[in-house]
């Protein structure tokens, strides 16, 4: 048997090909939607992937089982459990096979087992996986998707935040108590094939290694440590993190079936003259470093530093326009390669960051300065303060005078600022702080200026801000 781990570190997203070397046949596990990796790993092992097993419809990234039963003839087992109204729309068009509890199929020699486990979501399957071609007669190991991760479960109330399904997160919440009695029952040596890792919304405190077993997570996994039904509702329905905005696009391309982008899918760079019909007409997004955006940026455009692009993107792009990246030419494909993973297909083309910083075009600023310089003004309401962190990093300190405005809504929020407001921009530091400020610069606010080192600078400084009573008084 063969087993491959791919990780995509923008997404958290795991996904695995698992082939049968005595029949070259292949199966990838919830596969991401570029496929140039799987089958280049095929090709390397000299297997031909003939089969995609998904174990639910994602919400956090757009699934490559279209892209590979289109483009490789890949047959589709996916699944027909949870309610008619929550089931794949696309796969009768490829050869597929609906799977419920109990149900199994072969690829080669090696032997999947479906185990329904809803909770995170009511169609949520598990797969248990027996290598007959190795002589073994029980499984070895359990694809477990958004269920269990390590050190954490899957969140059930993403169909409620993100999709809008009113009155879902407790009842998945009671499901998911009987799926994880259920995984409960399995034989603790079983390796736990999760498709999240750390940094994945899809949990709360999901561990950054990228395989368990089944014992060590009934030893440590938190939530596999309740027994009573309420208890463990009451614990997996609180502080899970922000569900990002585009997770209920992501359900619904998912469930009807993503666009083939196809084998040569590519973007180009645009000529200058196109810049400024497409912010006029589109989003223009700035993906250069946010100090280099500070000192010089083209009006209209947003800036979301590459390295943010991934957790920030779905937040912040209108879906509904046409996407233009303004960064260097070699780091438009990736960008794109992005922002299709989390669903933004529209995607106009680059524009030279070079050429545009060269040129004239950048001639829009925005201040930045450290907390001693702005103690000040923000003490005597002589600025409108934002602070747009978390909700749960906003309970535990702010500073005082501060309004909150969570970054991902803000382009939503943004109307309750005096637009003739002095506005100053703040997160922990001073990177999604940056964000705000072009975000609300694209808005027409004229005088903006981003609180370097964001709220941990501001502690460092001594000075003073806004605690917990508990903390408080400790």
């Amino acid at each position: 048997m063969l087993l491959k781990y791919f990780y995509d570190t923008k997404l958290a997203h795991a996904s695995y090909l698992v082939g049968c070397q005595r029949t070259k046949e292949a199966v990838v596990v919830d596969p991401g939607r570029q496929i140039e990796s799987y089958l280049e790993m095929a090709d390397r092992q000299g297997v031909k992937i003939t089969a995609v097993a998904e174990t639910h419809i994602h919400a956090d990234y757009v699934s490559g089982a279209r892209e590979l039963a289109e483009r490789v003839g890949a047959k589709l087992y996916v699944s027909d459990a949870g309610p008619d109204d929550w089931k794949y729309e696309y796969v009768s068009a490829y050869d597929h096979q609906w799977l419920t509890d109990g149900d199994a199929f072969q690829i080669g020699n090696i032997g999947f087992t479906t185990m329904h486990t809803p909770g995170h979501t009511p169609e949520s399957i598990s797969f248990l996986l027996t290598d007959h071609g190795g002589g073994a007669s029980t499984p070895m190991g359990i694809f477990t998707g958004d269920f269990i991760f390590v050190g954490s479960i899957g969140r059930p109330d993403l169909l409620e935040e993100a999709a809008g399904m009113v009155d879902t997160a407790e009842p998945g919440a009671r499901q998911l108590f009987e799926s994880m009695k259920r995984f409960r029952d399995l034989p603790d040596h079983l390796q736990v094939w999760p498709a999240h890792g750390a940094g994945s919304a899809c949990g709360k405190g999901l561990g950054a290694i990228p395989s368990s077993t089944v014992g060590y997570e009934k030893l440590y996994n938190p939530a596999l440590q309740y027994e009573d039904e309420e208890e463990f509702v009451k614990y997996i329905l609180a502080d899970q993190p922000e569900a990002p905005k585009y997770f209920a696009v992501m359900k619904r391309v998912n469930k009807e079936g993503p666009k083939i982008l196809g084998e040569n899918h590519s973007h180009e760079m645009l000529p200058l003259g196109q810049l400024d019909e497409a912010v006029h007409s589109g989003v223009v997004v700035d993906l250069r470093p946010s100090a280099d955006f500070a000192r010089g940026h083209v009006p209209g455009s947003i800036n979301i530093p590459t390295s943010m692009l991934s957790p920030w993107a779905g937040w912040l792009i209108d879906y509904d326009k046409t996407t233009y990246l303004i960064c260097h030419p070699g780091e438009l494909e990736e960008a794109a390669r992005v922002l299709h993973a989390i669903g933004c297909d529209n995607i106009g083309g680059g524009f030279d960051a070079s050429a545009i910083t060269g040129g004239g075009s950048a001639t829009e600023t925005y201040k930045t300065r450290p907390p001693e310089d702005l103690a000040s003004a923000i003490k005597n309401k002589d600025v409108h303060l934002i602070d747009v962190r978390s909700q749960e990093e906003w309970d535990q300190g702010h500073i005082e005078h501060a309004s909150h405005h969570f970054l991902g809504r803000l382009a939503n929020t943004a109307h309750q600022i005096p637009r003739d407001s002095k506005v100053v921009t703040q997160c922990q530091s001073g990177a999604r702080s940056a964000i705000a400020a072009s975000l609300l610069q694209s808005q027409g606010y004229k005088n903006v200026t981003n609180l370097t080192g964001g709220y941990g600078a501001w502690e460092s400084a001594g000075l003073p801000s806004v605690k917990p009573a508990s903390e408080a008084v400790a």
